[in-house]
């Protein structure tokens, strides 16, 4: 990213930038988004352009949904689907769902990226199925959300479960951290059966589990019977609903990253109790993905079918 000129406008400082052929004006980059570390705009920016070859791929031909924070994490947020109009003409833009009248932004390159940072979109969410083909998502997912006193370490536990109940189905899954107290599981799927499916198929492994271990695993979504278990969200498979996309910052006190991680990770933190071990900021992903690539690719392959539920 390479910086053209620097100036002053009426929104504050400015600084125009050039950023894979795209001239993009950026503003305000001094300006603290997570006060607890003066984690600022530019630093967001920063984080989004060094993560991007990992990030884009998990963005691309997906409406994407906005968390945007101009006053960061102690401010005000709001859920923008619509892609704005002040957009730049480069920016793509698709349904935000079949039949839609809202096109919303697709981000396809670092420019595009670097632009949602600006607007501090410090969390991006996409659905599970691609624009070009709304109706079948390419992918399961498991939402692990614990109820207090129920923590990430109890998520990882379940986690393992999860995993040893589709490896028997021959289903291979990938986890990441939500970022916050969760953790989010994926089943890279070729796109041949609609969400309706998906969502029948995960409620029943939440199922079965909570029939295993009625008292620290539950699929009912009522928020006052959760407390101390962990909830299977199988909702998420929606085709109306969005998940946080791998590699995104969370509008949390402290930046963290919705972080893609190793089932040994996994299965040390439940072993040991570390739920730190399954915290991690912006550099620490930076430097994860420099050393591992994408650990979270695949939730991105279309070789695995989902078997019929008996």
């Amino acid at each position: 990213m390479a910086t053209r000129s620097k100036g002053t406008g009426r929104a504050g400082a400015e600084t125009l930038v050039e950023v894979g052929g795209r001239q993009l004006r950026l503003t305000n980059l001094d300006k603290v988004l997570y006060p607890a570390t003066g984690f600022t705009k530019g630093q967001v920016v920063d984080y989004y352009t060094r993560v991007a070859s990992a990030l884009l791929p998990h963005l691309g031909d997906r409406p994407l949904t906005m968390v945007r924070l101009p006053d960061g994490v102690e401010g005000e947020r709001f859920f923008e689907k619509r892609c704005p109009g002040h957009r730049p003409p480069w920016v793509e833009t698709v349904p935000l769902d079949a039949g839609s009248d809202i096109q919303a932004c697709s981000i396809q390159d670092v420019p595009g990226l670097v632009w949602t940072a600006n607007l501090a979109a410090l969390e991006l969410h996409t659905p599970q199925a691609r624009a070009s083909d709304p109706w079948h998502p390419t992918a399961m997912v498991f939402d692990l959300d614990p109820g207090a006193p129920a923590d990430i370490v109890d998520c990882a536990r379940v986690a393992l479960d999860v995993r040893e109940l589709l490896d028997q189905l021959g289903l291979h899954v990938v986890a990441k951290t939500s970022g916050s107290k969760g953790i989010h599981l994926s089943v890279g799927l070729r796109p041949s059966v609609d969400a309706e499916a998906t969502k029948a198929f995960a409620l029943a492994v939440g199922r079965i589990l909570e029939s295993r271990d009625k008292k620290h695993v539950t699929v009912t979504m009522a928020r006052d019977q959760r407390n101390g278990k962990v909830f299977v969200d199988w909702s998420q498979n929606d085709r109306h609903k969005t998940t946080v996309c791998a590699y995104s910052l969370r509008a949390t006190p402290e930046p963290s990253v919705s972080t893609p991680v190793t089932w040994d990770e996994v299965g040390t933190a439940a072993e040991s109790g570390d739920g730190d071990a399954l915290q991690f900021d912006p550099a620490t992903v930076l430097a994860r993905v420099t050393e591992h690539n994408d650990l979270y690719a695949p939730s991105l392959a279309q070789d695995q079918e989902l078997p019929e539920l008996s």
